[in-house]
């Protein structure tokens, strides 16, 4: 390795000299402690190196050792149920080795060389492979199928393949190409910044369903696309991540926490091994690989973090996998780019964010989505990228967000107010929406019944109505509008009470079907136009509003999931209440 020396030290920025072979992007090893860092700029001999530790105590003179290689990630058997930090070190293994801190220069590879997994063939020797086609499988976890595949730019025949136990370091096929015979283990390793190549790029149509009623009702995300949530601080973005982690309709979930708080970090790493994975049965760690990299660790390990973690979930992607990538949050990643960029003395650009912000934004939201994979069988992965957004003060002006809402094309939008109402998910359905909605409209209905998107489309415009309605009663009060606009109320407030309003804390409410979903809106639209009519037939209408039938369509959240004849039972509970009324009062009976 060759040697440079530091001559300037500006906190995570390290400017070293005599590094005229080193390349954009290398990872070079600083002063004696070996501390990992980034070479992100080049002038000369000289190297501006991002720091990815604790730089204290740095100073000019010392060594800097240059590997020659790309910063990269180790992808073989072992990634599921993992914890890493920014830059794939295992923290179960740190913490075994040295206890709870990570000293400076630790270094541990990020896959265990000493276990040994059960590899199976798939092909035979005389087999025709090339780049992407799966050469044989580990059983990874329970849940998880580990695909092994043929590294990209390999392509020949098939001379050898074994089975047996193990190590990823072992050769396990051999296959003779052009340029003569390669070996192959089950470790590959990808530079993070550079995107894996797929056969074909394709548009998504398939809706991730979350369980979330606000999200897969109104504002539903595709299977390989991209989604941000920005909020300000307390208004839920870290639970609205968890629950998508633990509900979404995804094979594998790739969790970073980039740059958060570390008791919300906690709580992921304590909470998901125990919890059930409902399409399973087994504990969500079995599908689920964390990359943890909370405030307190240095700042430029952030923008580690994300590409680690998009690295790792197109490597399962391209197994073929349908994969979901929750980050959380972006708005500190583009922290330390600000940092960065300003120890570079960079031309700043909005609020002193680098001017090259929404580039690197795009970049990384783009490497999402449905592709064709490489290899002969044709197979098809899925990757969908949802970012959390943290605006200081909740202002979506900010360039990070302005920068996300030009690439994502779903957008949460969390509300203050709503949290300060404890009406959670905060998600505001006025300024929300989905650019996936006419695509996966179509999908959602061959899942459920037909009328799902009349049913969605009526819930949405009686809630634009309210907001309409309201300034009327701020200005005049309720006492001033019809009667027709005062159910209309009612029936909004029963949509956001009892339909949008989920606890996800409590074991029932925390996930509900799309066909549930679809029963409940059904529900409170069947008693809404039921009240309509038994208006109109001179029914009073606070004889309506008095039905014990809406506390039924209230605890209809609350109903399992298997007890279908229950849910299936409150339309017909509906015009039995209204059909007692009207003969209790003497009036026509509503239909």
């Amino acid at each position: 390795m060759e040697e440079g020396r530091i001559i300037k030290v500006s906190g995570p920025l390290v400017v070293a000299e005599g590094m005229s072979s080193a390349r954009m992007y290398d990872v070079v090893r600083v002063s004696d402690s070996r501390l990992i860092g980034e070479i992100i700029e080049m002038r000369g001999d000289k190297a501006s190196i991002q720091v990815y530790e604790e730089t204290a105590g740095l100073g000019p003179g010392e060594p800097v050792y240059t590997t020659g290689e790309a910063l990269s990630v180790e992808l073989a058997p072992g990634l599921i149920e993992a914890i890493y930090d920014g830059i794939q070190r295992p923290l179960d293994k740190i913490k075994d080795l040295i206890g709870d801190r990570i000293e400076r220069g630790i270094e541990l590879p990020g896959i265990d060389r000493e276990r040994k997994w059960h590899f199976e063939p798939r092909v035979k020797p005389g087999d025709s492979v090339e780049s992407g086609d799966i050469v044989g499988v580990v059983r990874e976890t329970t849940v998880v199928e580990h695909r092994i595949m043929v590294p990209y730019g390999i392509k020949g025949t098939v001379q050898d393949i074994k089975e047996g136990e193990f190590t990823v370091s072992d050769q396990v096929v051999t296959i003779n190409t052009s340029n003569g015979t390669e070996g192959i283990t089950m470790l590959t390793r990808w530079p993070v910044r550079r995107g894996r190549p797929y056969a074909e790029k394709l548009s998504p149509y398939q809706p991730l369903v979350t369980g979330q009623r606000v999200l897969d009702m109104f504002f539903p995300v595709a299977k390989g696309g991209a989604a941000c949530v920005p909020g300000p601080f307390g208004s839920g973005k870290t639970v609205v991540q968890h629950q998508l982690a633990r509900w979404a309709d995804s094979d594998i979930i790739v969790y970073v926490g980039c740059g958060e708080r570390g008791n919300e970090m906690t709580e992921v790493l304590t909470d998901f091994p125990e919890l059930t994975d409902p399409h399973t049965g087994e504990p969500l760690m079995k599908r689920t690989t964390l990359v943890a990299n909370t405030s307190d660790m240095p700042v430029a390990a952030r923008e580690a973090s994300i590409y680690t973690g998009i690295t790792i979930a197109e490597y399962f992607r391209d197994m073929g996998y349908n994969v979901a990538l929750m980050a959380d949050s972006t708005s500190r990643w583009a922290e330390a780019l600000r940092e960065i960029s300003g120890r570079l003395e960079e031309m700043p650009g909005e609020e002193g964010y680098p001017a090259y912000l929404g580039s690197r934004i795009a970049e990384f939201y783009e490497r999402a989505g449905r592709v064709k994979c490489l290899g002969t069988d044709g197979r098809e992965g899925t990757l969908t990228a949802i970012g959390a957004v943290s605006p200081p003060g909740g202002d979506l002006s900010e360039p990070v967000s302005q920068a996300t809402l030009r690439v994502a094309k779903v957008f949460w939008g969390l509300d203050s107010t709503l949290a300060a109402r404890r009406h959670f998910p905060a998600i505001n359905w006025l300024t929300s929406y989905s650019l996936y909605l006419e695509r996966l409209e179509e999908q959602i209905s061959e899942i459920t019944a037909e009328d799902f998107g009349d049913l969605r489309k009526e819930a949405m415009q009686i809630l634009q109505e309210e907001a309409e309605l309201e300034e009327i009663v701020r200005l005049v009060g309720i006492d001033a509008l019809s009667v027709k606009d005062r159910l209309s109320l009612e029936t909004a407030k029963s949509i956001r009470e009892d339909f949008l309003h989920q606890n996800a804390y409590h074991d029932v409410d925390t996930y509900t079907s799309l066909n549930k979903q679809r029963l409940m809106l059904k529900a409170i639209l069947d008693f809404h136009h039921t009240a309509l009519d038994a208006v109109e037939s001179n029914i009073d209408f606070d004889a309506i509003m008095k039905l014990e039938v809406r506390d039924v369509i209230a605890r209809m959240k609350y109903v399992p999931e298997d007890e279908k004849e229950t849910l299936n039972s409150v339309s017909r509970q509906i015009k039995s209440a209204f059909q007692d009324l009207a003969q209790a009062v003497g009036g026509e009976e509503v239909a």
